[in-house]
């Protein structure tokens, strides 16, 4: 009997196991990694992410260090309207650190918030205030909106790569 019970608390238990790793696995996030001005896949949303430059914006909006910005093409690749926003950016400088984009009115490109229909790309910026070196390398990362059911999260080389 006490075999019995031995083998049922075994089979219990490889069972857990085995539903917690197909868990895992399922859930993970999938880094793809790659460099400026290529094609990267995000959810339903290819991107192209480019460098444009820095600048010390305008007389409304001051950075405390200098503006950052990227360029951004992005094409719905799916068959459902999605949203877009410069939330989903975040810059990432040399000792790992996050920044979250600022907002402002510095050109008509600038993204705050769009809704991106199926098949017609859009061509936008996000600035970050970040201390900035050209010798140093930066990455974008690039998430998922949440209606977008995604684990994908691209990282992007944006300077000396």
């Amino acid at each position: 009997m006490a075999r019995i019970g031995i083998v049922i608390v075994l089979a219990a238990v490889i069972g857990s196991m085995g539903a917690a790793i197909y868990t895992f696995t399922e859930y993970q996030t999938n880094v793809i990694e790659t460099v400026a001005g290529e094609k990267v896949k995000v959810g339903p949303v290819e991107y192209i992410i480019t460098f444009e430059g820095t600048h010390k914006g305008d007389k409304e909006d001051q950075p405390e260090n200098i503006f950052v910005k990227i360029g951004i093409t992005a094409e719905n690749i799916s068959n459902e309207k999605t949203l877009l926003s410069g939330k989903q950016f975040y810059f990432v400088d040399e000792i790992q650190q996050k920044h979250e984009a600022v907002y402002g009115e510095f050109s008509a490109k600038d993204l705050l918030l769009e809704g991106l229909e199926p098949g017609e790309p859009i061509e936008r910026t996000v600035q970050f205030d970040v201390p900035f070196d050209e010798e140093k390398q930066y990455k974008i990362i690039v998430r998922p909106e949440k209606d977008q059911s995604s684990q994908d999260v691209a990282m992007i080389c944006i300077t000396n790569c």
